[in-house]
């Protein structure tokens, strides 16, 4: 027989019994989904917090300590500016914490209840610096930054209960009310910022008695050049004494979770696998079935002149082919379960080619596997005790 013949036998008996190809298919397919989804799901995950660390790798902050009450110490009032001649800055976005500011939503609540909301000056390039995003109004401009005017903070807005602009809204901050001409939305590698309400630093020395020293620096470095920048930052922020300048890179967190997104793949790859094997048993046992029931079929080809070899070969192929329909539905169910959860959590949808493909190898390998048991006890059938244990 050709091998085409073969196969074609193969097809025909697996259709003779539709629902037990179905069911021994849908084990197969559940361990390949497994497997598929928890290569890509994660990798899906990853791949959004590459991309947004593509997008801040290069930014740096620089802050001093705190003082004996818990408020952060300024910085020197000329750092900033000193921190822009370093050639590779592109930018830096200096930020001062207003102390004893209360943020409320109206004079009528308690000054005690500000929901942990500080009152941080900011000057216009704070956005450009951060890479933040405008989610209603705009940000504080020339005009804006002289006048009570406020941005807030994504999770400062929810907090007061203004979601969004459609209606003019504001805030009350120490004896005097600032419009909301903002919302920013999150910033997720300054959270500090996030749980803020900003002021434009001239009218935050004007009417809340701000000092006009920085308490934090936004730094923008030429991505090549994040190392040496790095390096210097401290002194000359504050060439005094540098030891008390903290230089942090908010994105290290980013590339710490972007590479712990794979430390419970091989847990999770070992289920699959087990679902796999799982699947692989039963393909086994139908297969075992099958060859009980059709002795009949089997005495009657090798009355025929079917040699062992030939009665062997159908029924690997017939497992061949069930775990290969297995294997294809299964990677299909991985891939739609993978977009899914990537559209959940607006991220790229990520499958890898190598697992999707590994996948489908293993099912057409652990079918094989699962074939030769079966395959080996029908070839083994006499012709004549086939006929003869017949009904």
């Amino acid at each position: 027989m050709r091998l085409t013949d073969v196969a074609r036998v193969g097809a025909r008996g697996l259709a003779a019994r539709r629902i037990r190809t179905g069911l021994s298919a849908l084990g197969i397919g559940i361990g390949i989904a497994t497997m598929v989804a928890v290569v890509s799901i994660p990798a899906s995950s990853k791949a959004a917090l590459l991309a947004q660390l593509a997008r801040v790798g290069n930014m740096l902050t620089v802050q001093s300590g705190t003082s004996f009450s818990g408020a952060p110490d300024p910085l020197p009032g000329t750092a900033a500016g000193m921190i822009r001649r370093i050639p590779p800055v592109q930018s830096a976005s200096a930020v001062g914490v207003v102390p004893g500011a209360s943020v409320r939503r109206t004079a009528a609540v308690p000054t005690v209840d500000t929901g942990g909301i500080a009152v941080v000056a900011a000057d216009a390039s704070l956005p450009s610096t951060l890479g933040a995003s405008i989610a209603h109004g705009a940000f504080l401009n020339a005009a804006t930054a002289r006048y009570p005017a406020v941005v807030l903070g994504n999770a400062a807005a929810a907090t007061l209960g203004i979601p969004d602009l459609r209606e003019p809204a504001q805030v009350y901050i120490g004896s005097t009310y600032f419009s909301v001409v903002g919302i920013l939305n999150p910033t997720p590698l300054s959270l500090e910022i996030d749980d803020s309400v900003l002021v434009g630093t001239s009218v935050a020395e004007r009417v809340l008695g701000f000092s006009g020293a920085p308490t934090q620096i936004y730094v923008r470095a030429a991505p090549d050049q994040v190392g040496p920048v790095r390096g210097v930052l401290a002194a000359t922020t504050n060439p005094a004494d540098p030891e008390a300048v903290d230089v942090s890179r908010p994105s290290d967190a980013l590339a710490a979770r972007a590479s712990a997104r794979g430390a419970f793949n091989g847990l999770l790859l070992g289920l699959g696998a087990v679902a796999l094997l799982v699947g692989g048993i039963g393909i086994a046992n139908v297969m075992i079935i099958s060859v009980l029931e059709r002795r009949t079929e089997i005495g009657l080809r090798r009355s025929l002149g079917a040699t062992k070899t030939q009665i062997a070969g159908q029924f690997v192929t017939e497992s061949l082919i069930l775990a290969a329909i297995g294997g294809g539905v299964g990677v299909l169910l991985g891939v739609l379960g993978t977009i899914v959860a990537a559209r959940a959590g607006h991220n790229p949808v990520a499958v890898p080619a190598a697992a999707a493909a590994g996948a489908l190898i293993a099912a057409i390998v652990v079918g094989v596997i699962a074939g030769f048991y079966p395959a080996a006890r029908a070839a083994r059938l006499a012709p004549t005790d086939a006929l003869r244990a017949s009904p």
